[in-house]
C-alpha cells in the first residue's frame, strides 16, 4: 500500500487526514436540508418555521420534597420554595408530577441504577464486567435528524466522568445521562473553551470542502480496485459517507435562491471562554448554558443535554449563602436534619436558578416572531424525588417551551391520581420525539404517548 500511494504521488498521511476530515465533516450551516421521504425542504431551509430543539438539564440526588410543588390558583400557577427562581416563567413551563421509570424503581442500586436510564427507562446491568443500559431518547433523535446539523447532539457537564466503582457498579453510570448505544455513553465535554471551538470551528469554506472531497474521492476510487477483499466493505462505507457529503454540498448551491427561516446569528455573540477548566461553579454552569443557547441560536445543533452534577456528586456548595461548605451528597442525604434540609433547599433553588437563567435567555431571543424558547422543549429533571429516601416512584420534571406550538405550557400535570394508568416517563419521551419528527412505535417500556402536554 505505501508503494501504491507513492506511485501516484499520494501522501499516505494526507490521504488518512483527508479521510478523517471527510468522515467527520458535518453539514455546514449554509446547507439546507432535504427530507427524502417527503420530497420537501424542511425547517431552516424553505419554510418560515424554525426547527424544534430539545434540551435536558439534569441535577442529581433529587429534591427536598416539602418545597417542590406547584398548583393552580385563580391568579395562575403557584409554586413551592424550591421553584422560586421560576416565578417569572410560570406561563412558560409545565410542572409534571408522577412520571417514573419502572426499571429504575426496581433496581437494587439506589443511585447508579437510576441515573443512566433517566432518558431511556432501560435496565442497568448489575454485572460490573458489563456496561449496559438503554440508548437514550436524545440519541435516538440524533441518529435520525442529527445529520441536519453540524453537531448531532451537544453533550456537556460540569463534573468529570468518573471510573471508580460504587455499589459494585461503574461510575460511568453516574457520570452520563446520554447514551449513544446500550453500551456506550455519549461522553460529555466539561471544558467551555472546547465546546466553543466545537461550535465555532465546525464550519467550513464550501469551495475548499469541495476540493478536499474531490481529492479524497479520487484517491478512494483508485484504491477500491486494489485493496484486499476484506477491506472493500470498509472502503464502500467510506465512499458512501463521501457521497452523502457531496449531496449536501450540491444542495448548498441552491441556498441563495431559497427563502425561509435562517438562524438569528451566524457568528458567535460571546467571547471564547478561557482555556482552563473554571474553578468557580456558578461561572462554569453559566458558561455551559450560554454555549447551549449559542449552539441553538446558530443552529449548530438541535439537541443538548447538560449534567449540572454527577450522581453521588462531591460538589461543594459552600459558595451559597448559609450553606456551610457541605458536599452535595451530604446535604441530600440529610436524615431529616432541619439544618441540613434548609441547606438542601438552597441547593435545589440554585439548580432551579440555572434552569430559569437558561429559559430566560432563550425567551429573549427572537426567531422571526417567535422566541427560541417557543421553538424548543427544555426539560429540567433529576433521577429521583426525595433525595434522602432515594424515592424513585416519581421524578421531579419541569418542561419549558412550546415545541413550535405543539406544547401547552403553564400547566400542572399530576399523573399520580388514582384513575391514571400511565405514569411512564418513556411515554413523555415518545411524545417529545414525535414533536422532533422521530416517530417510533415503542421506546423503553412505553408504547403510549402522554396526553395533554
Amino acid at each position: 500500500m505505501p508503494n501504491l500511494l507513492k506511485s501516484r504521488g499520494i501522501s499516505r498521511r494526507k490521504f488518512l487526514r483527508g479521510a478523517g476530515l471527510t468522515l467527520a465533516l458535518p453539514w455546514m450551516e449554509s446547507i439546507p436540508t432535504f427530507a427524502a421521504e417527503s420530497g420537501k425542504w424542511i425547517a431552516g431551509a424553505a419554510t418560515n418555521q424554525a426547527p424544534i430543539r430539545f434540551g435536558c438539564l439534569f441535577f442529581s440526588n433529587g429534591v427536598e420534597p416539602a418545597h417542590w410543588w406547584a398548583k393552580h390558583t385563580e391568579d395562575g400557577m403557584e409554586i413551592g420554595p424550591s421553584l422560586a427562581p421560576m416565578k417569572p416563567f410560570t406561563e412558560d413551563f409545565t410542572f409534571i408530577r408522577g412520571l417514573f421509570n419502572q426499571n429504575a424503581a426496581e433496581h437494587k442500586s439506589a443511585h447508579l441504577g437510576r441515573t443512566p436510564n433517566l432518558l431511556s427507562g432501560g435496565w442497568v446491568s448489575e454485572d460490573q464486567n458489563e456496561i449496559r443500559v438503554g440508548q437514550t431518547m436524545d440519541q435516538v433523535i440524533a441518529r435520525q435528524i442529527g445529520r441536519d446539523s453540524v453537531i448531532p447532539s451537544l453533550v456537556v457537564g460540569i463534573e468529570p466522568t468518573e471510573l471508580r466503582l460504587e455499589d459494585g457498579l461503574s461510575m460511568l453510570y453516574g457520570s452520563n445521562i446520554s447514551w449513544s448505544t446500550d453500551t456506550k455513553p455519549t461522553m460529555k465535554e466539561i471544558y467551555p473553551a472546547r465546546v466553543f471551538d466545537l461550535l465555532v470551528g465546525a464550519g467550513g469554506n464550501r469551495e475548499s470542502d469541495r476540493s478536499v472531497l474531490d481529492e479524497v474521492l479520487a484517491d478512494a476510487n483508485f484504491l477500491k480496485t486494489r485493496v484486499a477483499y476484506t477491506d472493500k466493505q470498509k472502503l464502500n462505507d467510506y465512499l458512501d459517507s463521501i457521497r452523502d457529503i457531496e449531496t449536501r454540498l450540491e444542495n448548498a448551491a441552491k441556498e441563495n435562491s431559497l427563502e425561509g427561516w435562517h438562524p438569528s446569528i451566524n457568528e458567535p455573540n460571546m467571547e471564547r471562554p478561557p482555556e482552563a477548566l473554571p474553578q468557580n461553579i456558578p461561572e462554569h454552569m453559566k458558561l455551559m448554558l450560554d454555549l447551549i443557547v449559542l449552539a441553538f441560536q446558530m443552529n449548530k445543533t438541535r439537541l443538548a443535554t447538560c449534567m449540572l452534577n454527577n450522581d453521588l456528586s462531591q460538589m461543594n456548595f459552600g459558595f451559597l449563602e448559609h450553606v456551610k461548605g457541605s458536599l452535595h451528597l451530604d446535604l441530600t442525604h440529610n436524615g431529616r436534619d432541619p439544618e441540613l434540609e434548609a441547606m438542601y433547599l438552597k441547593t435545589n433553588q440554585f439548580h432551579t436558578e440555572q434552569f430559569a437563567y437558561l429559559i430566560g435567555r432563550m425567551k429573549d431571543i427572537d426567531e422571526g416572531g417567535q422566541s427560541l424558547l417557543d421553538n424548543s422543549m427544555m426539560m429540567f429533571c433529576s433521577n429521583f424525588f426525595d433525595g434522602d429516601l432515594h424515592q424513585a416512584d416519581h421524578m421531579p420534571i419541569l418542561l419549558a417551551g412550546k415545541g413550535g406550538g405543539s406544547l401547552q405550557p403553564g400547566q400542572v400535570l399530576d399523573f399520580m391520581v388514582e384513575d391514571n394508568s400511565n405514569r411512564r416517563a418513556c411515554s413523555l419521551y415518545l411524545s417529545l420525539m414525535d414533536r422532533m419528527g422521530v416517530n417510533v412505535p415503542r421506546f423503553g417500556d412505553a408504547t403510549r404517548r402522554l396526553a395533554n402536554i
